[in-house]
């Protein structure tokens, strides 16, 4: 079947010149395969516009070209391949960009968000048979983060579709597939954040944000948001900061949070831009005892510089967090559960609509901090 697409052809010059004007997204017709066993073709109504696929047009990660980026979506099954058993063509589903088998070492350890089946092929951007479904021009195309949610049709593994209730609007659905399941779950499942506990959050974009409400929710007393967007900062009043800092210097910063948190430092600080320098800041104001939660994914050649000695002397802990830890298909009914319940503010985060092919503009909106969170809607 023929699709609409927006595709990276190539990454951007590191020292891009100013007559370098090139749209990173090119919008075209593709050819999309049929889904073959264990598959479901999925017609999507909206996709977010998040961090993670613009490293794909800066090269900070490392996938292969041409590819259709897009990983936090939602949709309706339209077909399924044979042996599909999990979804049936009408349901309302969810996407799950790190598909889990269910069977493998770390899915049997309660980690599917580490499951080794689907890891190798993710990120050569193929399907289990080693092979991509997507073709321009009659040259393979391939699938970020096994999905490729910025076209109005995708070909996914049936354990990347999680199904949810059909009263739910999808573009919210959407917005739980990434940033909310990765905010709300750094929170509650990666650090254990508990009644009581102090935690700063460096970024207060779409991940930062759910951060924040995650801990509104688990019931910490001092929350703390910090960013370097005067807009951020109402918005993280908004979605459950106690406090806000306006990140001007690196100095500045840390003494206005150590003066927030009594001089120690938080129990739990959350990073969630994936920047090596704010890394090691953010572990500078963490209390004796606490933890550090790397949330935000940092450029694949990039070190984080943090003193062996100061994590031992003081016994502070440093976590990384994928995915916050969840198990998709409990937490993606759950925390869409919340949110039609009105526990958790999901409304809030769409900042503006777009079409796909505006998806240039909603990129540039986004690198400028104006927005929460953009959807591209399709239909």
């Amino acid at each position: 079947m023929q699709i609409e697409a927006a595709i990276i052809q190539e990454t951007m010059p590191k020292q891009a010149p100013r007559s370098w004007e090139r749209q990173p997204f090119i919008l075209d017709t593709l050819t999309l395969a049929k889904p073959r066993e264990g598959e479901v073709l999925v017609r999507l109504a909206a996709s977010g516009v998040c961090h993670s696929d613009w490293h794909l047009v800066t090269g900070d990660t490392k996938h292969p070209l041409p590819v259709v980026a897009g990983h936090e979506g939602a949709g309706i099954v339209e077909a399924v391949g044979p042996n599909v058993s999990r979804v049936q063509p009408g349901d309302h589903v969810i996407l799950n960009w790190a598909p889990d088998c269910g069977h493998c070492f770390y899915c049997l350890r309660h980690k599917p968000s580490l499951c080794e089946t689907y890891l190798e092929p993710m990120w050569a951007g193929v399907m289990l048979d080693g092979t991509p479904r997507l073709s321009w021009r009659g040259q393979p195309v391939y699938h970020f983060c096994s999905l490729a949610t910025f076209a109005d049709h995708a070909v996914v593994s049936e354990h990347a579709c999680v199904p949810i209730r059909r009263d739910a609007p999808l573009e919210i659905a959407a917005l739980v597939g990434c940033a909310v399941a990765t905010g709300l779950g750094a929170v509650l499942y990666t650090a254990d954040v508990r009644l009581g506990d102090s935690v700063i959050v460096y970024g207060c974009g779409g991940v930062g944000l759910n951060i924040l409400q995650g801990a509104k929710l688990a019931g910490a007393s001092t929350i703390i948001g910090v960013d370097t967007s005067p807009t951020k900062m109402a918005l993280a009043r908004q979605f459950g900061a106690s406090h806000t800092v306006l990140a001007d210097n690196a100095k500045t910063t840390r003494s206005q949070l150590l003066e927030l948190t009594g001089g120690r430092g938080a129990d739990y600080v959350f990073e969630a831009i994936g920047n090596s320098q704010v890394q090691a800041d953010a572990l500078r104001v963490v209390r004796p005892g606490g933890t550090l939660v790397l949330v935000g994914l940092s450029p694949v050649y990039e070190q984080t510089n943090l003193s062996g000695a100061f994590i031992a002397r003081q016994e502070k802990v440093v976590k990384g967090c994928y995915y916050g830890s969840i198990n998709t298909r409990r937490d993606f009914p759950k925390f869409l559960d919340m949110y039609m319940a009105g526990q958790i503010k999901l409304d809030e985060l769409v900042s503006q609509r777009y079409r796909l092919a505006e998806i240039n503009e909603a990129y540039a909106a986004m690198l400028s901090g104006e927005v929460a969170r953009g959807v591209i809607l399709f239909g």
